[in-house]
Formats: C-alpha cells, sequence, structure tokens
C-alpha cells in the first residue's frame, strides 16, 4: 500500500477544464501548480486585513469585490489590488466576465500572478472548481485488487494473489456489470464519507487471466463493460475456504475495513471449488444496496425467529 501527503495539479490543466482566459500568464506558467482545494474571495484581504492570507488558494475576484474596488478612488484602489497581488497568490480569477484594467494588469506582470477570466458566475463557479480540486488533490492510496460496479454498488475486491479475483470480475463483465480496475486500484477520499476509485492509465481496461494472460476487457466486450471511476461502496475480501472456521451465517454482525479513515461495509467470502462467486457478489451488492434503503434482511429475519421463540414460550 502506497500512501502520499501532499498532491498537486498543474495551473493548465485547471485552465483548460473550465475554459478560462489567460489575461497575463507568466513565463513559467507551465510548471505552476495547485497545492489546496479551498478557494478564497480576498475581501478582507483587499479592505487591508491580510493576517490569514494564504497564497496558496485560488483567489477569486467577484461581483463584491470588484464593487469594493470601485468605491475606492483610483489610486486607492490601485493600492488595494497591489496589496493582494505583492503576496503572490498562485492565480487570481475574475469571474462574471468582469472587466480588467490595464493598470491591475500591470501590476500582476511587475509581480508575475497568473491573472485570469471566467465567464460563469462566482458561486457556480467557485463550487464546481472547489469540487474538481478536491478531486485532484485528494489523499489516495493504491491497493492490491479488484474494482467492479455491481448493480450501481462499487465492489472493492481484496484477497491473497490467486484466489481469483481476475476471474470473478470477467465473469462479473459476462453477466452485464462493469470493471473499473484490475490488480491495482487507486483509491481517493473525495470527502469525508466518500471514496473514489480508478484504475492507474497504463492497465486500465486491462485483465490478467493466468494461464491466458493479458486481456483488453474494453476491446472484447465492448464499451459499456468498463468505467474510469466508481465510488467505493463495498468490501468484499475473499480467502481460501478454511475447514472448521466459523463464517456468518446470518450476517447480524457487521464487519467494516478502514481505507483511508472511512470505515467501509465489508464481508468476508471463503472460496471452494463449486462457489459460483459472481452470483455471490450479485446477491451481496444488492443486499448492501437494500441496507442502505433501511431494509436489513438479518435483523428482519433474527426479530422473526425471536417472535416465534417467544410464542412457543407462552403457549
Amino acid at each position: 500500500m502506497m500512501e502520499n501527503d501532499k498532491y498537486s495539479i498543474p495551473l493548465s490543466n485547471i485552465v483548460e477544464e473550465f475554459d478560462l482566459q489567460v489575461i497575463y500568464a507568466p513565463d513559467d506558467y507551465p510548471s505552476r501548480t495547485v497545492v489546496r482545494s479551498d478557494v478564497n474571495r480576498p475581501g478582507l484581504k483587499l479592505a487591508g486585513f491580510g493576517k490569514l492570507f494564504d497564497p496558496d488558494r485560488i483567489q477569486l475576484i467577484g461581483k463584491a469585490e470588484y464593487e469594493y474596488l470601485c468605491s475606492l478612488t483610483p489610486d486607492r484602489c490601485l493600492f488595494s489590488f497591489t496589496n493582494l497581488v505583492s503576496d503572490k497568490p498562485v492565480c487570481i480569477i475574475f469571474t462574471t466576465e468582469l472587466p480588467i484594467s490595464d493598470e491591475q494588469i500591470e501590476v500582476c506582470r511587475k509581480y508575475e500572478v497568473p491573472l485570469l477570466r471566467t465567464k460563469q458566475r462566482t458561486s457556480a463557479f467557485m463550487a464546481a472548481l472547489i469540487a474538481s480540486l478536491n478531486v485532484s488533490l485528494a489523499p489516495r492510496i493504491t491497493r492490491h485488487g479488484v474494482l467492479v460496479e455491481v448493480y450501481g454498488e462499487g465492489i472493492l475486491i481484496l484477497g491473497d494473489s490467486g484466489v481469483g479475483k481476475s476471474e470473478t470480475a470477467i465473469e462479473l463483465v459476462k453477466r452485464g456489470h462493469r470493471l473499473i480496475a484490475d490488480d491495482a486500484v487507486e483509491i481517493k477520499r473525495v470527502s469525508a464519507t466518500t471514496l473514489v476509485g480508478s484504475a492507474p492509465e497504463i492497465i486500465r481496461h486491462y485483465v490478467e487471466l493466468r494461464g491466458i494472460g493479458i486481456i483488453d476487457v474494453r476491446r472484447i466486450f465492448g464499451m459499456g463493460a468498463v468505467k474510469l471511476t466508481e465510488k467505493i461502496d463495498l468490501v468484499i475480501v475473499l480467502e481460501q475456504w478454511v475447514q472448521g472456521k466459523m463464517y456468518d451465517r446470518f450476517g447480524l454482525e457487521s464487519e467494516y475495513t478502514e481505507i483511508l479513515g472511512i470505515n467501509v461495509p465489508s464481508i468476508t467470502i471463503p472460496v471452494r471449488p463449486g462457489r459460483n462467486l459472481a452470483v455471490i457478489l450479485e446477491i451481496a451488492a444488492m443486499n448492501n444496496r437494500q441496507k442502505k434503503m433501511g431494509y436489513n434482511t438479518a435483523v428482519e429475519f433474527n426479530k422473526r425467529l425471536m417472535g416465534q421463540s417467544g410464542g412457543d414460550g407462552e403457549q
């Protein structure tokens, strides 16, 4: 398992993703990166309070900030804007296609701060930008396993090498479900409750089957058989059947696997000849979805048993 603490995304990627207009770009613009997912509207900084100002954040100038600058005298307006730019934020973005003066462009050129503009309204753009940065800069790990989508549920299949993870994934694909990753799964924590998995680009859509080799799932089964990313809703651990070991037969006890600080519902499934793992995983996916919708079969069955035994005791 590999884990890093800090990630970055090229500023040029954000410009391309959101179709931003580049008003000014310094010579080292292609190497500029963004390392913070939180975005700032620098009203306090423009007003003169910069004690907690963080230049690593993208700075948005919306209508409120723009109208504040317009309310100042020309000299004071330029001083206020220079006070923001002189701290060299990662970039400044004017929203709502607001006009930018030649003086403001010159200030950004002097301090080599990228100056961008978008047609989008401030609130909508800010929400979309933060959502995109949360994914791009999310904490992440790589786990050895397989990620598939079954009936809309993202299932992360874990287990020792050779236990049958890839073969189960292929059988699920044949049954109409979708493959996200085989062998290595890149997992990102995109929110306090959500994990999203994907495949490293070099092995995306490929599966290794022992005795056959590498196969391209997208070419053999079609585009509908693969997916780029999927939320992880359930972890299934496959292990060789151990004679005499007690396995959960009712499902009353909830198990969880901790990944990046998030507890994901988990099931351990013993593997032995004759067990159709694809069908078992389909049932597990539907059962997990049912639990999220408020119905737990094991609990309801246990209530029936307790009610039956209580009735027998009264007779």
